[in-house]
Formats: C-alpha cells, sequence, structure tokens
C-alpha cells in the first residue's frame, strides 16, 4: 500500500477508535469523555475520507449509525433457540407462589430483578466480536431482520471487546425525553404526534429507510444470554456482568435478591419510583439466578418456569368530561358518548368513551365540566369509572338526555321495559350507512375492502342502498375503477371478497342482518341449534325462549324481524345471490368442564385472541360473560387482568391461566 493511502487508513483507524470510544463512554457509561463539538469535528472529518476512499471503510465506523439503507422490506431471521415470552403474576400472593413452586423443587432460591422496559425485544448475533444480524421476537421462532435500524442504535455494539461469537438478547426503546423532544417537532411541522415509548420504538426499529431510525435515537439495554454455560458462566448475575464486560449496556438497577421478601422489597421500591426513570417501564421480570436451578426446573411450552413478570396494576388517569353527544347505531339505539380532554391511559390516546345510556349517566351523577377518572382495566376500551365530584367549581352543566335524533331529527323512544331510547324512523340515514357498515364488518360477512369510508362514498353515490346491493358492486366495476382512489386490482380484490362472503357459516349472516338484541354469541347460539336459515324463520316467541340465554324479548324481536315482509323479501334476494344460510361451524359438544358454565376473561391474552376463547368455549358448552358475580364457573386470566381479577379472589372464583385453557381444548380436540 502507497504511503499516503496506509497514512489514511491510519487516520481512519485511529478516528473510529475515538468515535467509538466516545460513543460507549457516552451512551453506555454516561462519562462523556469528548466535547460534542470534537465528536462533530471527528464525524465529519471520518464522513469525508470514507466517501473519498470507500475501499477503506471498517465494518465498525460509527457513520453507520446515521443510516442511510433503504429497504423494499424486512427478510426473516430464525431463531436457533427460540425468544420465549414470561408468564405473568399480578400481586403478592401470585410471587409467593411463584417462589413456592421453586422450593417445591427442592430448590433454595436466590433471585435477579430486573425492571420490565417497554419496548421491543431483540436479539444480537457476533461473529468474532462483530455484530452480524439484528432480529425482532416474531413468534418467538421466526423474527424480522432489522440489522440495518440496529446498527444506527448507539448502545448496540458493532464490535465487541473479544472476538467471540455470542447471542445476546435484550429491549430496544426510546427514552421520555427522546419521545418529547420528537413530538415538539413533529408538533411544530403539524405532524401526528406520537402515542408512547414503546409504540414509537416499534415503529421506528421497523422503518425501512434506515435514516429514519437512526433519526429517532433509540436506545438498548441487554438483559439475556440464551446459552451462558458455553462461557462457562453459572448465574445469570454473572451473566449480566460479563454482556457488560463485552461492552452491551445493562440496566444498573438489576439487583440480586435472596428470596421471595427482596422481590417484594424491590417491586414496592420500584412501584413508587418508577415515574423517576428516564424511560418506561410495565414492570418487574424475576429469574432464578443458578443457571443449574434455571435447568432444573425447565419450561413449559410457551415459559420458561424459572422466571415470570410482576405486572404493575392497571392505570387511572383524570381528565376532563367537555361534553356529552349522541350517535345513532345500525339499530336506530340513541348511545351517549364522554367527549375528554384527550388523556392516555396504558399507552393510547383516549378523547371518547362511551356512556352507554340515559340510567348509566344518572347513576354516575355526570355533568358537563366535571373532573373523571378513565381506565383501561385489562380491556381495550376505555370506561369511564366516576366523577371527582370535590373538584366540581359550579360551573358544570347539567346532563340533559335528547328527545330527537340528532341525525333525522325524528323523536326518538324508549322501550317498554328497557334503558335505550331508538330512533324508529325507517328512512334515517344514519340506520342505513350503520347497517351497512355492520353488515360488512370482520364479525359479521368479513368483506375486507369495505371499510366504513367506502361504504359512506358507495352509499352517497347511489351504489349500495342496501345489503343485497352490495353483491351487485361487481355490475358496476367500470364506474368504480374510474373513481380516484380506487384502481383495477384494490376493486378486483374487493368483488373477490364480496363473493367469498357467500361461503360464510350461518351465524355471521345472522349476525350481519342486525335483528335487535342480536348480537355475535346469540346468534352463534341460533346457528348451532337451528342449522339453517329457514328452520329459525320458523321458530315461534315460546320455541326460543327454551334456549338458555334467550329471553323472552330477544325470542319477540326475532319473530318480529322475520315476520316483516321487507325482511323475508331481502332474505330472498340474498339467497338468490347464492347466499349460504346453512351452519358450517362445528357443532356444540357436551363437556364437564364448560357445559352450562360461566366464564369471564379479563387481561391481554397470548396464546389466542378473545374471540378464539369464547369462540371455543361456546362449541364446548359454555358462554362468556363480560362482569365477574358468584354465578361465574371460572375467571380466565391474562396480562394487565385489573379489577375483574381481584373480584374473582374475593368471591373464592377459580382462576385460570391460558396454560389451563390450552390444556382443556386439547383434551376436546
Amino acid at each position: 500500500m502507497e504511503e499516503s493511502k496506509y497514512n489514511i487508513k491510519q487516520r481512519i483507524d485511529e478516528l473510529v477508535k475515538i468515535l467509538n470510544e466516545a460513543n460507549y463512554n457516552y451512551h453506555v457509561l454516561d462519562k462523556p469523555t469528548i466535547t460534542d463539538q470534537e465528536f462533530d469535528k471527528y464525524i465529519r472529518e471520518l464522513i469525508v475520507l470514507e466517501e473519498e476512499h470507500p475501499d477503506l471503510i471498517r465494518d465498525d465506523s460509527p457513520t453507520s449509525r446515521i443510516g442511510g439503507t433503504v429497504l423494499e422490506g424486512f427478510e426473516k431471521i430464525t431463531h436457533e433457540i427460540p425468544m420465549l415470552s414470561l408468564s405473568n403474576v399480578f400481586n403478592e400472593s401470585e410471587i409467593i407462589n411463584f417462589d413456592s413452586r421453586i422450593r417445591k423443587e427442592g430448590i433454595t432460591p436466590h433471585y435477579v430483578c430486573e425492571l420490565k422496559i417497554d419496548g421491543l425485544s431483540v436479539s444480537l448475533k457476533y461473529k468474532n466480536g462483530k455484530l452480524v444480524s439484528a432480529a425482532t421476537r416474531g413468534d418467538g421462532v421466526v423474527g424480522e431482520d432489522i440489522t440495518n435500524n440496529a446498527k444506527t442504535i448507539k448502545t448496540i455494539p458493532l464490535v465487541i471487546k473479544q472476538p467471540i461469537d455470542i447471542e445476546v438478547r435484550g429491549e430496544i426503546y426510546m427514552s421520555k425525553k427522546t419521545l418529547e423532544n420528537i413530538n415538539r417537532i413533529r408538533k411544530e411541522n403539524n405532524q401526528p404526534l406520537l402515542q408512547n415509548c414503546r409504540n414509537a420504538a416499534a415503529g421506528s426499529i421497523r422503518q425501512l429507510d434506515s435514516k429514519v431510525a437512526a433519526s429517532r435515537k433509540l436506545d438498548c439495554f441487554i438483559y439475556h444470554l440464551p446459552n451462558p454455560e458455553d462461557y462457562g458462566i453459572k448465574t445469570h448475575y454473572e451473566a449480566l456482568e460479563f454482556m457488560r464486560d463485552l461492552g452491551f449496556k445493562t440496566n444498573p438497577n438489576n439487583k440480586l435478591v435472596m428470596d421471595e421478601k427482596g422481590i417484594l422489597d424491590f417491586i414496592n421500591y420500584q412501584t413508587e419510583n418508577r415515574n423517576k426513570l428516564p424511560y418506561d417501564i410495565d414492570g418487574i421480570v424475576i429469574k432464578l439466578n443458578s443457571i443449574q436451578d434455571q435447568k432444573r426446573m425447565g419450561f413449559t411450552a410457551k415459559y420458561p418456569k424459572w422466571a415470570t413478570a410482576y405486572k404493575f396494576p392497571a392505570e387511572e388517569v383524570l381528565t376532563k368530561l367537555k361534553d356529552i353527544i349522541f350517535t345513532v347505531g345500525r339499530t336506530g339505539q340513541i348511545t351517549p358518548n364522554a367527549v375528554l380532554d384527550p388523556v392516555i391511559v396504558m399507552g393510547s390516546t383516549i378523547s371518547r368513551a362511551t356512556l352507554h345510556n340515559e340510567d348509566f349517566v344518572i347513576s354516575k351523577d355526570l355533568k358537563i365540566g366535571d373532573i373523571v377518572s378513565i381506565r383501561k382495566a385489562g380491556d381495550v376500551i376505555p370506561e369511564v369509572v366516576e366523577v371527582k365530584k370535590e373538584r366540581r367549581t359550579g360551573e358544570e352543566k347539567d346532563f340533559e338526555m335528547i328527545n330527537k335524533c340528532p341525525i333525522c331529527k325524528e323523536f326518538i323512544y324508549k322501550r317498554e321495559g328497557q334503558v335505550d331510547y331508538y330512533c324508529v324512523n325507517p328512512l334515517c340515514p344514519a340506520k342505513d350507512i350503520e347497517g351497512l357498515c355492520h353488515f360488512v364488518s370482520r364479525k359479521a360477512m368479513n368483506i375486507d375492502g369495505l371499510g366504513d369510508r367506502i361504504i359512506e362514498d358507495f352509499y352517497n353515490m347511489g351504489y349500495i342502498k342496501d345489503f343485497h346491493d352490495i353483491y351487485h358492486l361487481s355490475n358496476h366495476r367500470d364506474s368504480l375503477t374510474s373513481l380516484e382512489g380506487y384502481g383495477d386490482k384494490s376493486i378486483d380484490n374487493l368483488i373477490n371478497a364480496i363473493e367469498s362472503s357467500k361461503k360464510n357459516s350461518l351465524e355471521r349472516l345472522l349476525f350481519a342482518l342486525g335483528i335487535p338484541n342480536v348480537g355475535e354469541k346469540t346468534a352463534k347460539l341460533l346457528a348451532t341449534k337451528y342449522l339453517s336459515l329457514d328452520a329459525l324463520m320458523e321458530a315461534t316467541v315460546e320455541e326460543l325462549t327454551l334456549i338458555p340465554d334467550i329471553g323472552e324479548i330477544i325470542a319477540k324481536c326475532i319473530v318480529e324481524y322475520f315476520g316483516k315482509r321487507k325482511n323475508k323479501d331481502l332474505i330472498e334476494k340474498l339467497k338468490e345471490l347464492g347466499i349460504n344460510t346453512l351452519y358450517t361451524g362445528e357443532l356444540i359438544q357436551e363437556t364437564e368442564e364448560f357445559q352450562n358454565k360461566t366464564f369471564v376473561i379479563t387481561g391481554s391474552l397470548v396464546k389466542y385472541t378473545r374471540d378464539e376463547v369464547e369462540e371455543k368455549i361456546s362449541l364446548l358448552g359454555g358462554k362468556c360473560t363480560s362482569s365477574v358475580s358468584k354465578k361465574t364457573s371460572a375467571v380466565i386470566v391474562g396480562e394487565n387482568p385489573g379489577s375483574k381479577y381481584d373480584k374473582a379472589r374475593n368471591l373464592g372464583i377459580p382462576i385460570w391461566s391460558e396454560d389451563d385453557i390450552e390444556e382443556l381444548f386439547k383434551k376436546y380436540e
């Protein structure tokens, strides 16, 4: 190599060493060794040299942190060792039970307690000390290749301090301060604000343009070494120290404790001080320290038995009730809704919440202008918990129930024995559009491509006025593809989705028709009982009320619906179009564990969706309800279960985990 080239390489090596050490000292050790001005000067010099001599660019060059690679999509990476999730505990007694299960195996446990960072899990692989890949958890077996974006994170070393092959795992996150700075700039530019640190981190790391990822200033804590014994390591705490010595950022709040009391003390301290942390946490991770003891405890199909995560209780926040507005549903039901000062609850910005009906508002004594508490206790739907009457100023306005439909201005009526008001005007446009939106929705006919906005557009353009018009949209293909925003491919996909919906099982059609008081579960019950629409249309009120959970009100609604000439004509038209009217699903089994029993699901499920659990329980002869009572047979608990879990424990109702229901479901497969 000529001397000048040799000198350039020497300078590049020197700059890389200076800058990488500066990055490590600043971002990992929080001990800056050079000024920002010096860092900027060195990085600019390095960029110029690399542009002039691209053949001398090093794999560990700090310029790779700037980003610039643009991908068309993310490739997949298979984890050689699966990235398992953790089981959850929610209170002191469950932590003690976790400890007891370990002691029953003859283990005298020591634990490592760690903060559960609210971010995105990542697996990092190094060959000869150099970073070669980064992958998300994915489904635990296969994740997405995010290597280019991970390289932009300054706390992820491009080269570690020993030339070894190693895989480590951790959490990519965004600090509260970073989110605040990003949102300030986005607000100035009239851009939508990022909702929370976790979503912001996940969205940033999945940007196809690594420059965007780099601009988000993400961070990363490393917390797990999947194969510690390969490095002669005997405890988890040693593994954390080993990874830290290699140059990885580990959390300084990790603590080795001797027993369950140490766990509880750590949890209590971190619960009180979590808001002082520069990042979000949603719980505490508890791990057996001894690797030998971990192997002895083993794994379930989904979780390690030697670790668990304590999840913080559901969050409840205060905000102002700015107004109460009214909406019209597909059946004409009038619903009051709270308009709130936007507030973040468990990571989501909440500005609306249903108030159900007039009686609900009166029972809560809600006034416009009140300060109210809002929560999402294990459920996705926000609810108004209570009014803070001590915060009233005297300027609040009393709630007044409307007497006319907010859309068509016709008088509304309350049916005998019910709490809800209805618009009974058959020509009310709100009911037509809501009914059409409901008909095509995911749990009804499930026609992908017909969202609420498109339904409204097609209604106003005259293409869809009734359910059967949906199945004639193919006749308007040329007209539709000429509309702005509707291309050949999107319309063809829509027509195919419409055609596929004709094969749906009967329960979807029953739910889609919008029969008053016939929800998704009742539709399934009716479909499995009668097996055909024709048989159901012949049912009497007396016959229907013999079915468990079908009361007189529901029975009358069904008979009244099928007794109307216009509804019979609609069904005949749907039949002529080839819509299936038979039940094609599984028949209900009689089972000891589920038959005629009632269940409540609370919290976020991992192995199943809530719909899947409710569907399976229904097929096994049981039913799910939304509230816990003495009649509840069992409560199925996921993550962040909230008050329903506490109520079940107080009432002595059996608590089932996802593992429990998975085992029972497999029994009847």
